[in-house]
Formats: C-alpha cells, structure tokens, sequence
C-alpha cells in the first residue's frame, strides 16, 4: 500500500483527523523490514536522524505530524505520529532515548556502537566527517495511530 493510501484509509476511520498533512514516508535504511517490525510490535517508539545531513530546503521532522513507515519494499506498514522532536548533541543521547529506539538489548553502549558506524558512514557519503563531539542530532519519539491491517 502506498503512504497516501494508507494516510487516507487513516482518515476514513477518523484515527487522523480529516485535514491533516502527511510529513513524509521513510524507511530505516538496510534494516527497512526488521526495524518496521519493531515500530509494528511497539518496541521502537524513537529515531534518531542527523541534523547536519538535512539539505537547506529540507524540512526538519515537527512534533504533532504524520509520517509513514515503509518497508525495503516502499509499502507503507504503518503511520505514526511525532510526540516529540528535539535536537541534541550526539554525545547528550541519554538511556532512554536508546530504550525508547527498541534496538539490540536497548542500551546506551548498543545505541551508540550501531549509530557510531551508521552516522560515520552516512556523513562520509556525504562527503563530510562524522565527529561525535560536534554532531547535532535530530530525536523524534512517535508512537502508531494506524497499522496496514493484515
């Protein structure tokens, strides 16, 4: 299903209200399918985004708003909506912002060895240096208001 589709069908069991927007439809990269699950089940309830990758014209995430999670295959599984966005420093992710992302055993020192290697990498496509001490980072904590019904 596509991410209109599923936000529509949203609004015609008035989960969304009616004149709401959809912010936008993302995956979580190579782990589009494993991660989507996690958000389905309701584990991962947070992500973490880098606010020095956003282009200039780029919208950043708004508390309130409607995004769509798709799968490796772009079908929307669900749509969620922002409880909170805020920008941080790399290094001040705390405790629960790991728990809150339902990866690995939900600690810090996992958040951090997987996002470590995700942002070097993502930054270094970029052409740009990933450095812990300097990151700005963008945290969203969401939650589902409608799931793709199987």
């Amino acid at each position: 299903m596509t991410p209109d589709e599923l936000f529509n069908k949203a609004k015609e069991f008035d989960t969304i209200p009616y004149d709401a927007k959809l912010q936008s439809a993302f995956q979580f990269g190579v782990y589009a399918n494993e991660l989507a699950n996690l958000v389905l089940s309701g584990k991962k309830t947070a992500t973490t985004s880098a606010f020095d990758l956003y282009e200039d014209n780029e919208p950043l995430p708004q508390n309130g708003a409607y995004d769509a999670i798709l799968n490796s295959r772009n079908q929307a599984v669900c749509i969620i909506k922002n409880d909170s966005v805020e920008i941080k420093n790399y290094l001040d992710v705390n405790e629960q912002h790991a728990y809150l992302e339902g990866e690995g055993d939900r600690s810090l020192q996992y958040w951090r060895n997987v996002h470590n290697k995700f942002f070097m990498n993502e930054y270094q496509l970029e052409g740009q240096i990933f450095k812990e001490q300097d990151a700005k980072m963008v945290l969203e904590v969401f939650h589902v208001v409608y799931p793709v019904k199987c």
